[in-house]
């Protein structure tokens, strides 16, 4: 049996190393042209090919992201840019234009297509159709049930993604248009202002149309049996610590899996560590049944940042066992902490000794962005881009 693919989000070069080191078999990315995340910092072509031979080396593959509603002006340099894009080593592009779609099939067929979710494709004869175009691949709309989702599979013969954690629309995934009218910055060519998470005064109180993150942690077990082919986790923009940890922790339900070894108490597990990462509260939205107002935030939000990341691990001196961070977030001698790495070792410890950037020893590390020296003593392997952690109880959203 094929393994299901895990696709993550990588806005910058160090996004997609981290998620392909942490597990994913694939990261999608954005150019500076053509792409729905114009905020995100995106890659230039030397940087394309680099995070392209990144991953190839670790048999692994990159998508690029095409998937704007193209207007005339768009249409001048994409020919071009498609070309430097393949020579750049691309695998995929995501798309949602049908004559950008024949136009690579046509000029680069060993590249793959994937339609976007921009498309909003919710039936498998708008799949059948895109097929005989000669897309390899559909993401489908966020708006679907699982019922849904195997009816489809059943019926086609390409591959078909799923997204399963992250950001929701408000409105019909790809047909947005509130940050057009309310921000003049169109939200189908990458300008999308989240005007849905805005709060908007009304007579008696503040009233949101947000939606809650989704949360699909449950459910991959069942996309698994009903042959979905890619698990996609959004969020170009997010930081390097929830990236690390979504897709890690997506990485073991999915090796668990296949192991045999899921069950109730490792996913309980699995869904606090999520639960603590994000700033939002998820839901399955319309996995399981049609999304209410549970799956929304009406008269107000909670996010609130995320204090559990204490930091990025830099180093570390086996002789005088000290492990080099950066630091993000405020802790002390006596911390109940975790540091974990890629390959997916998890080190519990209490801080004992802290060091300040001279290695003068200290109590407290309060100023985030410093160069911190803890104190620890393992023969287990600390990989770059391992990190370090809060250990919460279990009970109190924590681990």
């Amino acid at each position: 049996m094929k393994k299901i693919e895990l696709l993550a989000p990588a806005g910058d070069l160090e996004r997609l190393k981290i998620n392909l080191l942490y597990g994913a078999d694939a990261v999608y990315i954005g150019g500076y042209k053509y792409g729905l995340r114009a905020n995100a910092t995106n890659f230039s072509l030397e940087e394309i090919k680099s995070g392209c031979e990144f991953a190839h080396k670790l048999q692994k593959k990159v998508y690029l992201t095409l998937n704007i509603v193209f207007h005339n002006e768009d249409m001048m340099d994409v020919e071009s840019y498609i070309k430097e894009v393949v020579e750049s080593g691309i695998d995929a592009f995501i798309v949602s234009d049908p004559f950008i779609i024949s136009y690579i099939k046509d000029n680069y067929p060993d590249i793959e297509v994937h339609l976007s979710t921009q498309n909003s494709t919710t039936n498998y004869e708008a799949i059948e159709f895109f097929e005989s175009e000669g897309v390899d691949r559909v993401v489908l709309a966020r708006e679907l049930s699982l019922l849904d989702i195997e009816g489809i599979i059943k019926k086609v013969n390409l591959d078909i993604e799923v997204f399963i954690h992250g950001a929701m629309c408000t409105c019909f995934s790809g047909r947005c248009a509130l940050s057009n009218y309310i921000t003049n910055r169109d939200a189908n060519r990458g300008g999308c202002s989240q005007v849905c998470r805005f709060s908007f005064l009304t007579k008696d109180k503040n009233f949101t149309m947000a939606t809650k993150d989704l949360n699909a942690s449950r459910y991959i077990e069942k996309m698994i049996q009903i042959g979905v082919r890619s698990l996609k986790v959004e969020g170009r923009m997010r930081s390097i610590y929830y990236l690390a940890t979504v897709v890690g922790t997506y990485r073991k339900i999915i090796d668990a899996i296949y192991e045999g070894k899921l069950n109730e108490e490792f996913l309980k597990k699995q869904e606090i560590i999520l639960s603590r990462v994000a700033n939002r509260e998820t839901s399955s939205h319309y996995l399981d049944k049609e999304a209410d107002y549970t799956d929304q935030y009406y008269t107000g939000r909670s996010e609130v940042s995320n204090q559990d990341y204490l930091g990025q691990v830099i180093s570390y001196d086996k002789k005088n066992k000290l492990v080099k961070i950066y630091e993000r977030n405020y802790f002390e001698v006596g911390s109940q902490v975790e540091l974990f790495t890629p390959s997916g070792n998890i080190i519990p410890f209490t801080v004992e000794k802290l060091f300040d950037e001279n290695q003068e020893e200290i109590k407290v590390a309060r100023h985030p962005d410093n160069i911190y020296y803890i104190y620890l003593d393992t023969d287990i392997l600390i990989e770059e881009y391992a990190m370090i952690r809060l250990i919460r109880k279990m009970g109190s959203k924590g681990l």
